[in-house]
């Protein structure tokens, strides 16, 4: 049962932070959309978890339901939310599959 020699350990630390770095890029550089009421609110947001976009329809606004728009708003963040999750789920699921050729 012999452990982990040094040039193990130092390689497996090397992959990881490969893999860490790997990971912080591909959360900025991803960007998902999500939409409420039919396309009436639209969200961009990146795997940080920012919103980089808000877009609202005219007539919603005109239409003075402030709590339906509250309700959307609150809607489309979520969902976008839930995107990024899953997109990021989906990313460290391929990166960690790089690591277990070092077990």
């Amino acid at each position: 049962m012999g452990g982990f020699n040094p040039k193990q350990l130092q390689e497996m630390m090397t992959v990881a932070r490969q893999q860490y770095e790997n990971l912080q890029r591909k959360m900025q550089e991803t960007v998902v959309e999500a939409s409420a009421g039919g396309g009436t609110v639209v969200v961009k947001m990146n795997g940080q978890k920012h919103i980089v976009a808000l877009t609202i329809a005219p007539d919603v606004v005109k239409g003075g339901d402030i709590e339906m728009l509250q309700d959307l708003v609150t809607a489309a963040v979520n969902s976008a939310g839930q995107k990024v999750d899953e997109a990021m789920q989906s990313t460290m699921g391929g990166m960690l599959g790089g690591l277990q050729g070092l077990f």
